[in-house]
């Protein structure tokens, strides 16, 4: 009985992270059917039917009557349960800390903001914060709402306009760490309000698929490979000038596109992402 219950726990298991590989290709493909809502709701069904399950009130074909639970059950089940209820408000735009980088970004999302919430930045009411988007900027497709842009020249021309420094984030559609990063350290409302008012922040996504034009296709001359879409242009690009391919990974540039100190690559410790900010900017005002 065991060796049964425990092949039905991973099936469980191995079902919902065959949805998570799914939301991926949906998101790089930017299909918008698995959006977080969807796939929140689908993991709640999961593990509200595992626990229904190990309680025994789901029984599968070929199932005998529970006659009793043993502790080891119990406790996966009060886990499962458990875990089913953490996840019910993700629903309505809760960030989910514990699982972040699993679901879809809040960015794909019916209520990108939550269930009856605007963009924090349109209505703060304060500062640089309180304008209008930027032109060319993407807050619907930005973490937090905040104003970002997909497009680096875009970007760096506005910097120059704002005269601040260029916060470069290379991302991807797919990539948990760079969901952990945005959901555990960006969420912080000292790290917010600086990626918000301090810096122009340039989000550039190396997995997106979108075809470029046929007459901005290229073969690289860093890697000898046909550059066809929108990722791979910018997957390029940081190769090229970073000489990295990994994500996430933040640079600070100046409006000359100089580098100012480090880069920083996946680290959760939100002290020592506002110290590199804090350096960055100091680089950034110091050299004028």
């Amino acid at each position: 009985r065991r060796s049964s219950d425990l092949k039905v726990v991973l099936g469980f298991l191995e079902l919902a992270l065959a949805f998570k590989f799914l939301s991926n290709a949906d998101l790089v493909v930017q299909a918008g059917i698995l959006t977080r809502e969807v796939f929140i709701g689908i993991w709640i069904t999961i593990f509200g039917a595992l626990t229904l399950y190990l309680f025994g009130k789901l029984r599968l074909p070929h199932d005998s009557p529970l006659e009793s639970i043993g502790i080891g059950r119990l406790l996966i089940a009060l886990v499962s349960l458990w875990f089913t209820i953490y996840l019910i408000p993700g629903m309505g735009g809760a960030p989910l800390k514990i699982i972040s980088g699993f679901p879809p970004p809040m960015f794909y999302s019916e209520s990108p903001y939550g269930v009856g919430y605007h963009n924090p930045a349109e209505v703060s009411g304060s500062g640089s914060a309180a304008e209008l988007p930027p032109d060319g900027s993407d807050p619907a497709h930005c973490p937090h709402g905040l104003y970002c842009f997909h497009d680096y020249e875009t970007g760096l021309a506005y910097a120059k306009k704002v005269n601040k420094p260029i916060l470069l984030d290379f991302t991807g559609l797919a990539c948990v760490n760079c969901r952990r990063m945005e959901e555990q350290v960006w969420s912080d409302p000292r790290v917010l309000d600086r990626l918000r008012n301090d810096v122009v922040l340039i989000s550039l996504y190396v997995d997106q698929k979108t075809p470029l034009p046929k007459d901005q296709q290229f073969v690289s001359e860093t890697t000898g490979k046909k550059i066809k879409s929108i990722g791979n242009k910018w997957a390029n690009f940081q190769v090229a000038r970073y000489g990295t391919n990994s994500q996430p990974y933040y640079v600070i540039l100046d409006l000359e596109e100089n580098q100012l100190g480090p880069a920083y690559a996946y680290d959760p410790d939100i002290e020592k992402y506002i110290k590199w900010i804090e350096e960055g900017k100091k680089f950034f005002y110091n050299k004028k």
